[in-house]
């Protein structure tokens, strides 16, 4: 050692003299002694001096220690000598949470730990100093050599009751409620501890053992409130049951005993044998589970006195404390778990275990506590602790099946794999109510029921194989089912599992009746994994022997059992080379198609093609079958079995081998049921001598092949038009260029390349034919190709020279404007619409092609404009529905696009509504809606130049059908003038000069039937039906498609295709009449009108201006 010849401590203890020092090595102290004083030092911090001893009027010179150390001599420069006490003897005992401990030679002291600090309750004082003692639930005992003392305890003090003397020096004493047990010289003597009554003088003391005193030496003993356990060196463990009097149990061990360490109940009882060895004994199961871990110099063992930690226990010696669970309640059976290991505080004793925490005697007499690391938490509350640190908290609480305390760490946690651990410790230890509450906080909805269905189960064995199951550790479980009383779930789980060879063992022991369909089970899944020769012996062996009676059939599921195991032998017979067994098997009218679908797969796999080809057809597998049957080319069972065949595949084999026997008619029909289209085509064409037929096939399949054989077909005829068709057709643009180049058939071939427009139809396709009419001054075949090819410029360019040549081409204006519609190039539209208006050559073209361009265009609101002008002209033509039709296609436009109609364009369609609504009107018999539209229209003649006398006309006879006289007057007056007289319809020229000649008595407006009035949806103020302005609120009201009158809010609907408002009750009559919608001219049926709910979208216009 290095430090060996250094100093390491220096001090003046003294102030003249030092006259000697004393080592206790066994306390780990040394003393010195000078002047008149003794200085006491701990080895281990010598710096420090733990007490000083003064002597008054004497100086010290000797001093020395014990052997035990408990006594220090000093000797003085007088001779006197002075003894003093350095330490109590440690002499303690315990019962449930109590504690006795020697605090004086004389005086012992009774302490409770059930609080956070043990409190003293009482004193004893002894008349003695004891070297044992014991504690009670009532009494306490103390004593000496062979004499002990029994006090009993009271709330504040204790009360001597006797003292006894024994034949022999008392080992230890052990007490109980009632009685005390004391062990001398290998014996044990059980009494009462107080003076018994006269019932109970038989039960007053007992010796043991009371038999064959020689060959039996107790050892160890112990006392519960109903047995007294004792133990010898012999290894026998021996229950007294106090209350029967007798002994219950005897159990021998292998080697003597050396200490017994009881719980409360005396159910558990730690043993440690003359090996230095310990082990957990059970009296109820008769059992001795050695403790793992043990230590050699165990110094003592405490159960945990609470009741809910009853399970746990501590062995400790002078360095360590060891923690163990004793785990009874488990799947994997009874058994003994180290839970944990901490340092023991040095010159500490441990007296008592309460709920994790040890209750220890200091060298000094004082009582401290300490928290077992297995059960402590590394914060003041669990909330404050880390994560990793929680984790291995939960492990600890796991360990020692503390679930209430896991319980609260998992919620902290909050995570899937901690609630996980919490279930599968929780299950382990057979908890299942708390199991399930665990799930259903987690949501495991399936494990809940799983565990709800089983947690009524009484029988612990075979509730431990269902968890044991759950948990995947099947051989667990199969060994739990087995020991308990339903032995035969053995057999389910493994059949469940699909272990079938396990299942097989456990049936012929467990239930010999289902060994046939466990076998059949098993060479199912044997026949799956290729091993067929035992697949086939179990097939054999799962076969049921009939027990049919005279007419009585089979039961249906063993007849099933049968087919199966049957087929499965066909399957593996087969396999294993015994073709003619599986084959007859199959071929059985009894066997199903699917079987012979199967042992024809294998056959053929097998390259044995005779057999299979037949077990197809049998089987109806017409398409396998050919199939077989060409392989061995045997043609004429193909052509048996063709009909049947549905695989485009067999068809075009078949036809190739016709074709190649130069059958050509049966090819050709092969060919059509292989969907060999092409092969048709050629065969139609080299062979056949139909061209007609390959036209026909290539137009209707679209086939590209076909079409370059047909192509190549009119090329040899010299029909290059239809050449140059299916060329195009073939897609082989290049050869259907040249060919029409060579033969002056381009703009064929521009017309077939514009037809087809499909997707490989290339943009240089059509630049080579605009390059080929650009150089034979074509410019319209030029501009039309230039468009196809995307080159829109030059195309505009070629179009304009021709339109320069004719200006009112209608098919090229139309060109024109598609070109520049689809262009998106505002120069150009420029160009066209200059030439429209006739900027270029002052001669401005029919302004439906402006209307048109901007409509292309999408430029709304100058179509419009346009619309208003096209619809104006053909309004002066009398071209009245194409005027009606052009504005409301434009109207419709507008409000797609979110763009507010014009006043002048709703005024003029309600205008010419009006006029197309009269011939309804008058066709359903209603003459005074339709003079009240003609009135509208009269009132607007100027913008009907066309038609003045025939509409004053017919105002005139309407307005006369109807009742309105003054107006008919008013109107016939007109026609009379010079201007329109000789216009007039022969045939009405005398009724109408009659109107005027005779008009009636007081003729005026005033008396004329008064237009009934309807309220306003504006401002609900009176309003004549057909007046479209309302003088009070002067907004113009939106008129009803089917009157002409204006709309109502109570009443209105709308069409639902052109979404025109209507007065809902007039638009029904219409329908029902059979008649259209009569803005839109669609149908409509009287289920799809529907009330409007909302009026103000018909009343508002929502819209850009």
């Amino acid at each position: 050692m290095k430090e060996v010849g250094q100093e390491l401590f220096q001090a003046k203890n003294h102030r003249n003299s030092l006259n000697d020092i004393a080592v206790c090595s066994r306390l780990g102290k040394v003393a010195s002694c000078g002047d008149n004083q003794v200085k006491i030092h701990d080895m281990s911090n010598l710096q420090e001096t733990s007490s000083v001893l003064t002597v008054e009027e004497d100086e010290v010179e000797r001093l020395s220690w014990s052997e035990d150390g408990q006594l220090l001599g000093v000797v003085t420069h007088s001779g006197t000598i002075y003894i003093y006490l350095s330490q109590l003897p440690i002499i303690w005992s315990v019962f449930n949470t109590h504690a006795a401990v020697l605090t004086s030679l004389t005086e012992l002291t009774l302490y409770s730990c059930e609080s956070k600090a043990p409190t003293p309750r009482l004193t004893v004082h002894l008349p003695m100093e004891p070297s044992f003692m014991s504690l009670g639930p009532y009494h306490c005992a103390a004593g000496m050599n062979n004499r002990a003392w029994f006090y009993e305890l009271g709330q504040n003090k204790a009360t001597l009751l006797r003292d006894r003397e024994y034949l022999g020096t008392v080992s230890s004493l052990r007490l109980s409620a009632d009685y005390a047990s004391v062990l001398y010289e290998g014996k044990i003597q059980l009494h009462m501890i107080e003076t018994p009554d006269v019932s109970s003088e038989d039960r007053e003391s007992k010796m043991f053992p009371s038999q064959h005193p020689l060959d039996m030496n107790i050892t160890a003993h112990a006392l519960t409130t109903d047995f007294l356990i004792y133990a010898s060196s012999m290894g026998h463990i021996h229950y007294f049951f106090l209350e029967d009097w007798k002994l219950v149990t005897d159990f021998q061990h292998t080697a003597g005993i050396r200490e017994l360490y009881a719980d409360q109940t005396g159910i558990r009882l730690i043993v440690v044998d003359d090996r230095s060895e310990g082990y957990v004994y059970s009296p109820i199961a008769d059992e001795m589970l050695k403790i793992p871990d043990f230590p050699a110099s165990c110094s003592g063992a405490l159960w945990d006195c609470d009741a809910q930690e009853h399970n746990v226990f501590i062995v400790f010696d002078d360095t360590k404390i060891i923690t163990y669970l004793y785990d009874k309640d488990s799947i994997e059976g009874t058994s003994v778990i180290n839970a944990g290991l901490c340092k023991l505080p040095t010159n500490q004793v441990p007296l008592l275990l309460f709920g994790g925490q040890v209750v220890l005697e200091t060298a000094s007499g004082k009582l401290t506590q300490m928290t077992l690391p297995t059960h402590e938490i590394s914060g003041p509350s669990i909330h404050d602790i880390q994560k990793g640190s929680l984790q291995q908290t939960l492990d600890r609480q796991l360990k020692l099946h503390r679930f209430s305390e896991a319980w609260k760490t998992c919620q902290v946690l909050n995570r899937k794999e901690a609630w996980e651990q919490l279930t599968e410790g929780l299950l382990r230890s057979l908890e299942i109510e708390f199991a399930i509450r665990v799930y259903r906080h987690i949501g495991n909805v399936g494990m809940v029921w799983s565990l709800q269905s089983i947690q009524n189960i009484e029988d612990q064995r075979l509730l431990a194989g269902h968890v044991s199951m759950f948990l995947q550790d099947f051989d667990r479980a199969q060994d739990w089912y087995l020991k308990s009383s339903q032995p035969v779930a053995a057999l389910h789980m493994r059949q469940d599992l699909l272990h079938w060879d396990q299942a097989l063992q456990l049936a012929a022991k467990l239930a010999p009746e289902q060994v046939p369909y466990i076998a059949r089970e098993y060479a199912q899944q044997l026949e799956f994994i290729g091993n067929y020769a035992e697949a086939l012996s179990h097939y054999e062996r799962g076969l049921l022997e009939a027990h049919t009676t005279e007419g009585k059939k089979p039961h249906p599921d063993e007849e099933t059992h049968n087919m199966q195991c049957r087929a499965g032998v066909a399957r593996t017979a087969i396999r294993c080379g015994d073709i003619r067994r599986g084959v007859s098997i199959a071929a059985d009218t009894s066997s199903s198609r699917q079987l012979k679908r199967e042992c024809a797969d294998i056959l053929e796999s097998m390259k044995h093609l005779n057999d299979a080809a037949m077990l197809y057809e049998s089987g109806l597998f017409y398409d396998k079958a050919a199939s077989a049957y060409i392989r061995l080319k045997n043609w004429e069972k193909v052509g048996d079995v063709l009909p049947n065949v549905t695989s485009p595949k067999i068809h075009l084999q078949y036809a190739k081998a016709k074709e190649a026997d130069g059958k050509y008619q049966e090819a050709l029909k092969a060919y059509e049921m292989a969907r060999d289209m092409d092969s048709v085509v050629r065969l139609n064409l080299d062979h056949l001598n139909n061209p007609e037929e390959a036209v026909h096939v290539v137009q209707e399949t679209k086939s590209i092949e076909g079409a370059k054989m047909v192509a190549r077909f009119f090329q040899r005829l010299g029909d290059y038009r239809s050449a140059i068709r299916f060329l195009v057709l073939s897609r082989c643009h290049d050869e259907a260029f040249q060919l029409a180049r060579q033969h002056h058939q381009m703009e064929l071939y521009g017309e077939v390349l514009t037809d087809s427009l499909e997707a490989d139809v290339k943009p240089q396709d059509f630049n080579s034919l605009a390059l080929h009419f650009e150089g034979e001054n074509n410019s319209m075949l030029a501009g039309k190709y230039y468009y196809h090819a995307g080159d829109y410029s030059k195309a505009l360019k070629h179009l304009m020279q021709v339109l320069k040549a004719n200006s009112e081409d209608p098919k090229v204006i139309s060109l024109a404007i598609e070109v520049v519609a689809v262009a998106s190039d505002d120069h150009l539209a420029s160009q066209l619409i200059e030439f429209l208006l006739g900027e270029a050559d002052g001669i401005p073209k029919d302004p439906k092609f402006l209307f048109r361009l901007y409509m292309a265009r999408h430029q709304y609101r100058e179509a419009a404009k346009t619309a208003i002008i096209v619809a104006s002209q053909e309004q002066i033509n009398g071209n009245y529905r194409n005027a009606h039709d052009v504005l409301f296609e434009m109207y419709q436009e507008l409000r797609r696009n979110g763009i507010k109609i014009p006043t002048e364009m709703h005024s003029n369609l309600m205008l010419l509504h009006s006029y197309i609504l009269v011939r309804l009107h008058v066709r359903q018999g209603e003459h005074l809606k339709g003079a009240r539209m003609l009135i509208r229209v009269a009132n607007n003649i100027s913008k009907f130049p066309s038609h003045v006398v025939p509409i004053l006309t017919s105002t005139v006879i309407e307005c006369s059908r109807a009742g309105l006289k003054a107006s008919a007057f008013s109107y016939a007056a007109m026609l009379m003038r010079p201007e329109y007289r000789l216009q007039v319809d022969p045939k009405y020229s005398k009724k109408i000069e009659a109107v005027v000649r005779k008009p009636g008595s007081k003729l005026s407006a005033a008396n004329e039937e008064e237009e009934p009035s309807s309220p306003c949806p504006y401002c609900d103020g009176p309003l004549p039906v057909t007046e479209l302005n309302c003088v009070h609120c002067k907004n113009s009201v939106p008129f009803c498609i089917a009157t002409g009158q204006h709309i109502v809010k109570d009443n209105l609907t709308a069409c639902p295709n052109c979404d025109f408002p209507a007065i809902l009750p007039e638009l029904q009559l219409i329908v029902e009449s059979g008649e259209a919608c009569p803005m839109c001219c669609k149908a409509i049926s009287v289920d799809q009108l529907r009330k409007v709910a909302d009026v103000k979208s018909y009343l508002y216009q929502q819209g850009e201006d």
